[in-house]
């Protein structure tokens, strides 16, 4: 699956490629602009691989904004739930060497009394 995530150009250079300045929600990254030569500083495009495949309206830069946010927010509550299963389980096991321990201590107490 390819992802094509928008930002706002900032600045255009020359060249061939059309190298521009473009921000990421304030992640700036020079891209080429060769693909969109309508497009200019103020403008929003899609962009692929380093290159701006597509411009966009600034509603639709913003909600697919939104929706990448909402995503990583989803998968740091995954993360985090993924943490938590980790710890749980690891004081689970940590619950169960203990009672083996103690048992293993009964055993060898009881086979000294016999």
């Amino acid at each position: 699956m390819c992802l094509a995530v928008p930002g706002e150009i900032l600045s255009v250079g020359e060249g061939e490629l059309r190298p521009g300045r473009v921000s990421f929600g304030g992640i700036v990254k020079e891209v080429s602009l060769a693909c969109v030569p309508e497009a200019g500083p103020g403008d929003f495009v899609l962009v692929h691989a380093g290159f701006a495949i597509a411009t966009v309206s600034a509603a639709h830069a913003e909600e697919t904004h939104r929706y990448l946010a909402r995503f990583a927010g989803a998968e740091e509550a995954r993360e985090e739930r993924g943490d938590r299963e980790e710890r749980g389980d690891r004081e689970e096991r940590g619950d169960r060497e203990e009672r083996g321990d103690r048992e293993e201590r009964g055993d060898r107490e009881e086979r000294r009394r016999r």
